[in-house]
């Protein structure tokens, strides 16, 4: 009966943690990626590649998903 109550209390305990992760994770901000595509070209900018490179290394994040495709 003992191991029965210890197994019982630790699936709650685990419960509690997992929802409480989820309820963290839906508090915080929004803070990752798709990041704009004006943000990249100027990070690249400041970076010193050129405008084709930049062009280039953000047509690249764009498809890995961490920035949003551009306006074009």
């Amino acid at each position: 009966m003992r191991r029965m109550s210890m197994a019982l209390t630790l699936a709650v305990a685990a419960a509690g943690l997992g929802a409480s992760a989820v309820t963290a994770q839906a508090a915080a901000p929004e803070q990752g990626p798709p990041f704009p595509y004006q943000d990249c070209l100027k990070a690249t900018k400041d970076k010193g590649e050129s405008p084709s490179q930049s062009r280039w290394h953000c047509d690249q994040l764009v498809e890995k998903g961490w920035v949003r495709p551009a306006n074009r």
